[in-house]
C-alpha cells in the first residue's frame, strides 16, 4: 500500500462500521478498497493515473466495475494527503 493508502485505511476506512477490504479482486483487476455492503470502489491514485496511458486504463476498468453495479469514488494520492477531511468527507459513512 502507497503512504496514501495506508493513512486513508488505518485513520478512516478500518474504523468505520461498514467493512471495507484491503486489495480486493474483481474481475480481472485489484481495486485499492471494497466495502460489498454499500458496492462502492475506493481507489487511491498516483501520478501515472493521469498520464495518457493511465487515464485509458482508468476509464477501461471505471466501465467494467460499473458494469458490475459498482460506484465508483476516485482520489489522487495529493487529495489524501493533503484534504485528508474532504476526502473523508466525500466517502461518508460516519
Amino acid at each position: 500500500m502507497t503512504p496514501a493508502e495506508r493513512k486513508l485505511w488505518s485513520e478512516y476506512l478500518r474504523r468505520l462500521t461498514y467493512k471495507f477490504m484491503k486489495q480486493r479482486p474483481i474481475d480481472n483487476f485489484i481495486v485499492d478498497f471494497y466495502c460489498s455492503q454499500k458496492r462502492l470502489v475506493i481507489e487511491v491514485d498516483g501520478d501515472s493515473h493521469f498520464q495518457p496511458e493511465g487515464i485509458e486504463r482508468d476509464l477501461t476498468r471505471t466501465a467494467i466495475l460499473e458494469n458490475y453495479r459498482l460506484r465508483l469514488l476516485r482520489f489522487s494520492n495529493d487529495d489524501v494527503l493533503r484534504n485528508f477531511e474532504g476526502v473523508c468527507g466525500a466517502i461518508g459513512f460516519e
